[in-house]
C-alpha cells in the first residue's frame, strides 16, 4: 500500500493555503482532558498521598498500600545499573559524559554571576543561583526513556541543584505478567538515574504526579520547578500548576524538518523522517528540497523502507496526517519556509551546510551535514533534546542549565552614585506621582546615614 504523504510545490497556485494546512495543529487540549486534570489536581492538593495512591491504582493498575512502596532510592538505581548489560552501561556513561560536557560549557558561558563598578563606584551585577529542588517527569507509559532522564537530570546537576526528585509511571503490563504491586520498572531508566545522580524517585505518573510535585504531599516533596515531557494529561497539568511552580515548556508532538540539496542518500533522509514519525501519529516530518527528482527518490525510499519498520502503522499515520514533501524553487526559498515553520529538529542535509546555516533563524536544534542524524542528538551528541515545538522555537530555547537557575539583580550604590542617581530617580518618580519614591531618593542627596 502506497504512503499518501502530501507533495507540494511552492510554484503551484494554492500552495500557501495547502502549506498552512500542513502547519496547522491545535495545541488546545480537549475540554474533557482539561476538566479531568483540574479535578485530579484539586484532589491531590486536598488529599495528598491518598489521592495519588487512588489515581495510581486507577490509571496504572498498581494497588499500593502506601507511597513508601512506590518510592525508589539510590540503592534501587545502583542495583539496576548492575543488572543491565555492559554495553548498555557503557552507552549510558558515554551519553551522560557528553551531555555533561556540553552543559558544563553552557554553565561557563551563561550561568555564572557577574558584576562591575561604574564611574561612581556603585556595584551593579547579577547573582546566579541554582533552584533548591526540581522535579523531573520521565515518561513510562508506552515506552521507556532513559535518554529523557539524562537530558533533564544532568543539566540540573551541572547547574548545582541540590535535590532532584524524579517521577516515572510504571503501569502494570496488560498481559498481567507484572507484579501488581510493582508495575513495570524499566532497569535501563533506573540505571540512567544512577548515572545521572538522581537520589530519590517515585513510580507515579500522569496529572497526579505533576500535582504531587507542585503542591507537595506527606511523602512527595514540593519542588520549585517541573521539567520533562509527557502525554496530554501531563502537558495540561503542567499548564495548570504553572505559577505555583515553574515549568520548562508545554510541548506538542515531535517534529523534524529536513532541508536537503539532493546530495544525501535518499534512504538516509527517509529514515530520518521516520525517526520522528514513529513517536506519535501527530508527529510531523517535512522535507524541503529544490530538486524534484530527489524528492521522488526519497518518496520511493519511504515506500520501500516502511514495511520493515516495527512501528510502521504509527509512521504511516504520521506521514499521511501531518507529513509533507515540498518542492521549492531554491535552497534560499527552502530556508525562508523553514524559518516560518520554526521546527523542533532541523536537519541541513547538504554538502555545504554552513552556506545555509546563517539563513536559518528559528529552530530548536540544527543538525548540520549528512552525517548528523537527528537521532544522535536525541541520545548522545551532547546538546539537550528537550526542545520547543509547534513553532515556539521563534521565541524559546532548548532545555539547559539556565532552566535550573534563577537570577537576582545586585545593586550597591555608593554615596557618590546616590547623588547622581537620586536626582534622576526623583524626577521620574515625581512624574509618576509617587512622592515617597522621590523623597526616599532625595533623602540620600548629600546626606550620611
Amino acid at each position: 500500500m502506497s504512503v499518501a504523504i502530501r507533495q507540494l510545490a511552492t510554484s503551484e497556485p494554492g500552495f500557501e493555503a495547502e502549506f498552512q494546512r500542513v502547519l496547522h495543529w491545535s495545541a488546545a487540549t480537549d475540554d474533557a482532558i482539561e476538566q479531568r486534570v483540574a479535578a485530579i489536581l484539586a484532589e491531590v492538593r486536598q488529599r495528598g498521598d491518598a489521592a495519588v495512591l487512588e489515581y495510581t491504582a486507577r490509571f496504572d493498575g498498581i494497588e499500593a498500600e502506601s507511597m513508601a512502596s512506590l518510592e525508589l532510592t539510590a540503592d534501587d538505581f545502583a542495583a539496576a545499573y548492575e543488572l543491565i548489560s555492559p554495553a548498555q552501561r557503557n552507552a549510558l556513561q558515554q551519553a551522560a559524559r557528553r551531555i555533561r560536557g556540553f552543559h558544563e560549557r553552557q554553565l561557563e558561558s551563561c550561568g555564572k554571576s557577574w558584576s562591575y563598578r561604574d564611574e561612581d563606584g556603585s556595584l551593579l551585577g547579577q547573582k546566579v543561583t541554582p533552584l533548591d529542588r526540581v522535579g523531573i517527569y520521565v515518561p513510562g507509559g508506552k515506552a521507556a526513556y532513559p535518554s529523557s532522564l539524562l537530558m533533564n537530570a544532568v543539566p540540573a546537576q551541572v547547574a548545582g541543584v541540590p535535590e532532584i526528585v524524579m517521577v516515572v509511571p510504571t503501569p502494570v503490563r496488560k498481559d498481567g505478567t507484572s507484579n501488581v504491586l510493582r508495575g513495570e520498572r524499566n532497569p535501563l531508566v533506573l540505571a540512567a538515574a544512577h548515572v545521572a545522580g538522581v537520589a530519590r524517585a517515585f513510580t507515579i505518573g500522569g496529572a497526579q504526579a505533576i500535582g504531587a510535585l507542585a503542591y507537595g504531599t506527606a511523602t512527595v516533596p514540593k519542588v520549585d520547578k517541573i521539567t520533562g515531557p509527557g502525554n496530554a494529561y501531563v502537558a495540561s497539568a503542567k499548564k495548570h500548576v504553572f505559577g505555583t511552580v515553574g515549568i520548562d515548556m508545554i510541548a506538542g508532538p515531535s517534529e523534524i524538518l529536513v532541508l536537503a540539496d539532493g546530495s544525501t542518500p535518499p534512504d538516509w533522509v527517509a529514515m530520518d523522517l521516520f525517526s520522528q514519525a514513529e513517536h506519535d501519529e501527530l508527529a510531523q516530518s517535512i522535507l524541503l528540497c529544490p530538486d524534484a527528482g530527489y524528492i521522488e527518490r526519497v518518496r520511493s525510499a519511504i515506500e520501500r523502507l516502511l514495511p520493515g519498520m516495527p512501528r510502521a502503522a504509527i509512521i504511516r499515520a504520521s506521514l499521511e496526517g501531518r507529513g509533507a514533501l515540498i518542492h521549492t524553487r531554491s535552497m534560499e526559498e527552502a530556508c525562508e519556509l523553514s524559518n516560518r515553520i520554526a521546527p523542533e529538529h532541523l536537519e541541513v542535509s547538504s554538502n555545504d551546510p554552513h552556506r545555509w546555516e546563517p539563513l536559518l533563524r528559528h529552530a530548536g536544534a540544527l543538525f548540520l551535514g549528512a552525517y548528523t542524524s537527528e537521532s544522535l542528538g536525541d541520545y548522545c551528541a551532547g546538546p539537550n533534546h528537550v526542545l520547543p515545538t509547534s513553532g515556539t522555537a521563534r521565541f524559546s530555547s532548548p532545555l539547559g542549565v539556565y532552566d535550573f537557575q534563577k537570577r537576582s539583580s545586585v545593586i550597591e550604590v555608593s554615596r557618590s552614585g546616590a547623588q547622581t542617581l537620586g536626582v534622576i530617580a526623583a524626577e521620574l518618580a515625581y512624574g509618576e506621582g509617587l512622592q515617597a519614591h522621590a523623597r526616599a531618593a532625595e533623602m540620600r542627596l548629600q546626606s550620611k546615614p
